[in-house]
């Protein structure tokens, strides 16, 4: 049969010529999967309760969002992890080929269903869900030979700067920091005291939240639309406190005889 081909140069030509022909017609037509899926889908869920700890994350949330999760659709397993630092993560992993958009959906139904469940100040502070790669593909690290940046002033040129650059390029499905530098106004409390004027964590917590506010005082003078109204004033609220000598005047306890317990001291008026 080689010989045919041998002896007839022209004819095994013509041939190839053909195959060649037929096949760049096929290139357009054949499906072409280049990078097939086959890691599976994840859902990660990250919650944040500022203060907890371990125990007390896995008592008063992770509990009750696994009992939510479990049995979801298309759910392979389940893991969850806990730190000290008041942090959680949950995920989820699916079968392979599930839509990642439609697992998050999901996932978030059974999420809302406990959300009233979950502790105010998780709920406050947010339970964010999203698809996720299981392996990091790059690592970056950061750092300034100038002495005056330290930790905390890369971690927030990080996050304002490089961050939302990183997210918007195509194909980066999650950018995020190892760590926490961010800045924050922090309160150490002292026990002792504490213990002395009979207040806990939570009533701190309390006083701040409700002297530490963006306001909203509305206007003045603004036309019903009945009279004319010549002069409008429309009222500003200072908003929430950032400075520590703002902080400190937070009264905790105010008494009728005119003595309050502020954040940074004891004071009788």
């Amino acid at each position: 049969m080689f010989s045919k081909f041998i002896h007839r140069p022209v004819f095994a030509i013509v041939i190839s010529i053909m195959i060649v022909f037929v096949g760049s017609l096929a290139i357009k037509k054949l499906p072409i999967s280049q990078f097939p899926n086959i890691a599976p889908t994840t859902v990660s869920i990250f919650i944040a309760y500022p203060g907890a700890s371990a125990d007390v994350l896995v008592k008063s949330t992770l509990i009750t969002l696994e009992n939510s999760l479990n049995g979801v659709q298309d759910m392979r397993y389940m893991t969850t992890d806990a730190t000290s630092a008041g942090e959680a993560t949950v995920t989820l992993v699916f079968e392979p080929g599930t839509d990642p958009n439609q697992a998050v959906i999901r996932v978030k139904t059974r999420v809302d269903q406990v959300m009233p469940l979950l502790p105010e100040l998780v709920q406050r502070e947010g339970v964010v869900i999203m698809p996720i790669q299981p392996s990091m593909l790059m690592y970056v690290n950061l750092y300034s030979k100038n002495k005056s940046m330290d930790e905390k002033f890369l971690f927030n040129y990080a996050t304002v700067k490089m961050i939302p650059e990183i997210q918007r390029t195509k194909g980066i499905a999650r950018a995020q920091i190892l760590g926490s530098r961010r800045y924050a106004m922090r309160v150490w409390l002292n026990p002792e005291r504490m213990r002395a004027y009979n207040i806990s964590v939570e009533d701190v917590m309390d006083a701040i939240g409700e002297q530490s506010i963006i306001g909203r005082p509305g206007r003045i003078g603004q036309s019903s639309g009945i009279a004319a109204q010549s002069l409008e004033y429309v009222l500003t609220y200072k908003g929430r406190y950032n400075e520590p000598e703002q902080y400190g005047n937070v009264i905790l306890r105010a008494n009728p005889d005119g003595e309050s317990i502020h954040l940074k001291r004891c004071s009788k008026n």
